[in-house]
């Protein structure tokens, strides 16, 4: 059998590669330094949502941002009933001041915001020429969370691939299955919404590097959290996490063409594209129209945000 030095040599840097690596910590966020890393974007939603995404002196203002005890709550507005005339309920999107290409992020969540209506999402993007990473995303408190990819053309995934999580479309061109994106939905009923929130939330990660992306959850409970996720120190090796949740490869997928440098961004938004569509509204059990629900009931919002322990970010 003739075995090839140079082929051994590319699949021994592969395997390399896909297993992990170390990095050096380059920001430590919690509370207000957390808060300070980012800027509030009051723009029109991008996913035409029921919302109205207000400026930093709104949100300090009117409670939708606060720091204790050295975490940082992001909320939506649950005191207004909303007219038809009004924008939309208050909420917030936050936006990194840094860029992204090659790094590790760490996500110590304990709690997201839930609710009939509601679409919260962290991601890194550059929308529209740098493509779209979705780490938590998901609408009307349905479990399981769903990690996703959205880029130009010519971008798939394997329908087979290392990683716990369920293939949901392979497809990541945007004008494709209605911007549904390459997806993964995690195994773990736990991962997102009330379920997530009962259980003392949990840490998400990202590994995005030049030739593939990797997205971890753990529960808060869980006994397998690796020592460098849930104490945070000055550098982390992946290459001890295990089997990733979702498992983006750049087999059938150029990155250095379909993703740029990225900023991290935080938001919820209500109803909109995916969340009101009609038959997912309908699908989730949820009562009334989308818009109706959301306009007309802002107590059910009270549980509506998000509350960060810490963001520790690696490259």
């Amino acid at each position: 059998m003739r075995i090839d030095f140079h082929f051994l040599v590319i699949l021994a840097s592969a395997v390399t590669m896909t297993l992990g690596a170390t990095y050096q910590r380059s920001s430590q966020l919690a509370g207000q330094s957390f808060l300070d890393a980012f800027n509030f974007q009051a723009i029109s939603d991008p996913t035409h949502g029921r919302v109205n995404y207000v400026n930093e002196s709104t949100a300090k203002a009117d409670g939708l941002v606060s720091v204790a005890n050295n975490k940082l709550t992001l909320r939506a507005d649950y005191t207004t009933k909303l007219s038809s005339s009004d924008p939309g309920r208050n909420s917030f999107r936050i936006e990194s001041n840094s860029q992204y290409k090659t790094h590790v992020a760490i996500f110590d969540i304990a709690h997201m915001p839930q609710g009939c209506g509601t679409w919260p999402a962290i991601l890194g993007a550059n929308w529209p020429n740098e493509g779209e990473v979705d780490i938590v995303e998901g609408v009307n408190d349905q479990t399981p969370n769903k990690c996703s990819l959205h880029t130009s053309s010519n971008c798939t995934m394997p329908s087979s691939r290392s990683m716990s999580g369920t293939v949901d479309g392979t497809d990541c061109y945007v004008y494709d299955n209605n911007n549904a994106g390459c997806g993964v939905d995690i195994n773990d009923n736990k991962s997102y919404g009330p379920k997530f929130n009962s259980n003392g939330g949990g840490w998400y990660a990202i590994e995005r590097r030049s030739s593939y992306i990797k997205i971890f959850f753990w529960e808060r409970t869980s006994g397998s959290v690796p020592s460098d996720v849930k104490s945070p120190g000055s550098s982390i090796n992946t290459s001890n996490w295990g089997t990733p949740a979702a498992y983006f490869p750049d087999t059938y997928c150029k990155f250095s063409t379909h993703f740029g440098a990225h900023n991290i961004i935080i938001n919820l938004t209500f109803c909109g594209d995916w969340a009101g569509s009609s038959s997912v509204y309908a699908a989730s059990g949820c009562p009334s129209t989308c818009v109706d629900y959301v306009n007309n009931n802002p107590s059910a919002f009270k549980n509506a945000y998000f509350k960060f322990n810490s963001l520790n970010i690696y490259e």
